[in-house]
């Protein structure tokens, strides 16, 4: 039985992919949030919900014991919060100091707390064309930017630090999760991006990660520029 670990697991993307595998038959799906899952996903019978606070390297090396006798087949990496912000939101140094916590060093302290889970031939990571140098044609966003380029710079790393793994930085494009307070103009559902990224994992999984660990891609498949 394949064994999904989604973080961010209670909204946005997470929950979207919560929602998707948990549809599909003979599947394990182990969430992690610091927020409680909804209703309707937490009363399944294949989840099983871990209270984590992912910026925590106390709380990500405690789950990984628990999870250390169980082989993650795929890990989607999707819990984060939104760097961005409109000019009229007051500057915040608290704000930079959690996008760089969040955006980076949780995704590297998650994916070395479950190396000890061999089983995991599969890293989806929820990455962002802001952390594109080469496609930075509009300036400003100073610390979202910073986080996303080194936040691919990590995962990249470790496409080729742990090669027996498939790492995958996936861009969503930009999508209304909620994890900011406003309409964001031009965003897609959730459901449009998750339809598009699924297709992709479908490619890694049917390709057998031949050709995709240590790539930068949008929801297409198609890359993008460090």
């Amino acid at each position: 039985m394949p064994v999904i670990l989604i973080t961010g697991a209670s909204s946005g993307l997470g929950l979207a992919f919560l929602q998707h595998y948990i549809a599909q038959p003979n599947t394990s799906i182990i969430a992690l949030d610091v927020v409680p899952l909804p209703p309707s996903p937490s009363s399944h019978q294949n989840i099983q919900f871990h209270h984590a606070d992912i910026t925590s390297a106390i709380s990500l090396f405690s789950i990984s014991q628990e999870l250390q006798s169980t082989p993650i087949d795929t890990l989607i990496h999707s819990a984060g919060i939104r760097g961005l912000v409109p000019e009229t939101v007051e500057h915040n140094t608290g704000d930079v100091s959690a996008a760089e916590t969040i955006h980076v060093m949780n995704r590297e302290t998650m994916m070395r707390a479950l190396e000890v889970n061999t089983g995991m031939p599969k890293v989806i990571v929820m990455a962002s064309r802001m952390g594109s140098i080469s496609s930075n044609l509009g300036g400003s966003a100073y610390a979202y930017r910073a986080s996303k380029a080194a936040l691919n710079a990590v995962v990249k790393s470790f496409s080729v630090d742990v090669p027996e793994v498939v790492f995958l930085l996936l861009h969503p494009g930009r999508v209304e999760t909620g994890l900011v307070g406003w309409k964001e103009e031009g965003a897609m559902t959730v459901k449009e991006s998750l339809g598009d990224m699924l297709k992709v994992i479908e490619s890694v999984d049917r390709d057998g990660g031949k050709g995709w660990s240590g790539k930068f891609v949008d929801r297409f498949g198609e890359e993008i520029g460090w």
